[in-house]
């Protein structure tokens, strides 16, 4: 397979992945809904693709889209895999088990190979290629875009052939960073309520139980109270939660943490801090408290 990929998609996490790729010694054709990351990326060694179809002429191609909504359209009911050259499609995005297993299906009637990879980290782990690569497709399609996937990884995770067992590893994953946000929302709105310093809470539970970067980086935004520019916001977190309880009920099984999470992100949203960190939360937990009371 030549050195040639195809990528579309360029928001937080796609523009930092080409970066990368070219870096690693790929030519990467880009393509975005909207031409200013483009002409960014060009200005930095990539190839603008004429179109969407342009793109998808590559031998591989990649894509970081928002949602089922916009794979859909992009990809599986525009027509584009019927005619494109691609041989294998990795789909990077956070999508519901239902659309893996429609986008496999689209995929195959169109001889086109599909890998699900979404990733576990954020915009700076992609750029220094040291994200959690979460990979699951057809054997052999695996292995023509694992030298890609590496190149952004720390850790490549071979999740078998099924594309949906990658998306919904991902969205259990982010569902336990979920609870662990409106877990530690709660705790700092508690600790507050009795006006015990919030920071030097923090300073202890992330250096004893709860060490690494969850507890920490997210409880470090609700005790200063800064919750922008958002690494996830709020609204991408709701989206995902409700992934996992979708596919919970596909199994007949209750995930009861998801629900109040659910709950407190559309609180979130009412108050209209969609756009917000999804560490959000912790002015959700600070509200149900009364009084408003300053972070930290």
């Amino acid at each position: 397979m030549g050195s040639r990929i195809g990528f579309v998609g360029l928001g937080t996490m796609g523009s930092p992945m080409v970066r990368r790729l070219m870096a690693s010694g790929y030519d990467v054709v880009v393509w975005n809904r909207s031409p200013e990351a483009v002409e960014d990326l060009v200005r930095a060694g990539a190839i603008a693709a004429r179109d969407l179809a342009d793109a998808f002429d590559q031998p591989v191609v990649m894509s970081v889209l928002a949602d089922d909504a916009s794979v859909r359209e992009r990809i599986l009911e525009s027509g584009v895999l019927a005619t494109s050259a691609c041989q294998v499609h990795i789909n990077l995005a956070t999508v519901s088990v239902g659309l893996a297993l429609e986008a496999a299906g689209v995929h195959a009637g169109n001889d086109v190979g599909y890998v699900a990879a979404p990733v576990l980290g954020r915009a700076d782990a992609a750029a220094e290629g040291v994200l959690h690569v979460l990979a699951a497709g057809e054997a052999s399609a695996m292995e023509r875009v694992r030298p890609i996937l590496n190149c952004l990884a720390t850790r490549l995770w071979d999740l078998g052939e099924k594309p949906e067992n990658a998306n919904l590893v991902k969205i259990a994953v982010n569902f336990m960073i979920a609870s662990a946000i409106e877990t530690c929302a709660e705790a700092v709105s508690l600790v507050e309520a009795y006006s015990i310093d919030a920071r030097a809470f923090l300073e202890l539970i992330s250096n004893s139980l709860f060490t690494g970067p969850v507890y920490s980086h997210y409880g470090g935004m609700m005790v200063s109270g800064m919750y922008e520019p958002a690494g996830f916001t709020a609204r991408l977190g709701l989206k995902d939660v409700r992934l996992a309880l979708s596919a919970s009920h596909a199994q007949h099984l209750s995930l009861p943490a998801a629900s109040l999470i659910q709950d407190a992100l559309l609180q979130a949203m009412a108050a209209g801090w969609g756009e917000r960190d999804w560490s959000t939360l912790g002015e959700v937990a600070r509200a149900r408290s009364g009084p408003s009371r300053p972070a930290g």
